[in-house]
């Protein structure tokens, strides 16, 4: 193996920056044609570059225009069961959101909010035991989720942004859809009552939502008095970690922009 010294190294760099071709900088120093790729390479992955790649743009950075509805439902997905996350073999952030293999239905359309979203970056699945990673990497995460944050999200202030608020005050729906998604269901409650000295099985429909969080549960609540759904808190020893929408026509309302799982 031949080692090139600091100095031939960044002769070569200068001369690549001028624009002189990998093979004329790989002659005139005596230098391997592969060397040289490697250390312009190298030097453009220090600086952040993807050769060749076109470097996707923000909607909070470069104005490009934001689906939207499918953010504000993706926002929710992400309040509920997402993470993001930078390992230090990666580049880029990612953003995983975990679901159940139980719903197949919306798996896809998670991955189809989030390619609605981020339309210039890849997105697939990382298959685990009974569920699924809907993923995506993006340098632009953090622009897009400043809720983003060390450590669980029920351990730390979630609050939103002004102009988060604007879009989901616009699109009320899909914040709930993507946060019943999520950390909620449809289910069917029972109860027993006597009626004319007979005692009778009473089935009804209920949504149900949970999370430990207060302040995503608080953002829940507000959400659903924003659009006139009925909502009680059902706290289980001493805790409110459950959202309850019982009343009759606050199901319909539900049935009508969320149903049931699928």
């Amino acid at each position: 193996m031949i080692f090139h010294s600091l100095e031939v190294r960044q002769k070569a760099l200068s001369l690549l920056r001028e624009g002189i071709p990998n093979s004329e900088v790989a002659r005139r120093l005596g230098v391997a044609k592969g060397t040289v790729g490697y250390w312009k390479h190298k030097e453009r992955a220090e600086r952040g570059e993807r050769p060749g790649r076109r470097s996707p743009l923000c909607p909070r950075c470069d104005g490009r225009e934001l689906d939207a509805p499918a953010y504000v439902q993706l926002l929710g997905l992400y309040l509920g069961d997402g993470h993001i996350v930078r390992p230090t073999a990666h580049s880029s952030p990612s953003l995983s959101v975990t679901l159940d293999d139980t719903w197949p239905g919306v798996q896809d359309e998670c991955e189809a909010v989030m390619r609605a979203v981020l339309p210039d970056n890849s997105v697939h699945r990382v298959r685990r035991t009974g569920c699924q990673d809907v993923k995506v990497y993006s340098n632009h995460l953090p622009c897009l989720f400043p809720q983003h944050g060390p450590g669980p999200k029920n351990s730390r202030s979630i609050a939103l942004a002004p102009w988060q608020r604007e879009l989901i005050d616009a699109h009320p729906w899909q914040l709930i859809r993507g946060l019943i998604h999520s950390d909620g269901c449809r289910l069917t409650n029972w109860t027993v009552r006597t009626v004319g000295g007979e005692r009778k099985r009473y089935e009804y429909p209920r949504y149900w939502f949970t999370n430990t969080s207060g302040d995503i549960r608080g953002l829940f609540t507000d959400t659903l008095d924003k659009v006139g759904v009925t909502w009680t808190s059902c706290p289980r020893g001493g805790v409110p970690y459950n959202i309850s929408v019982a009343r009759r026509p606050s199901v319909a309302l539900m049935d009508a922009h969320v149903g049931p799982k699928y």
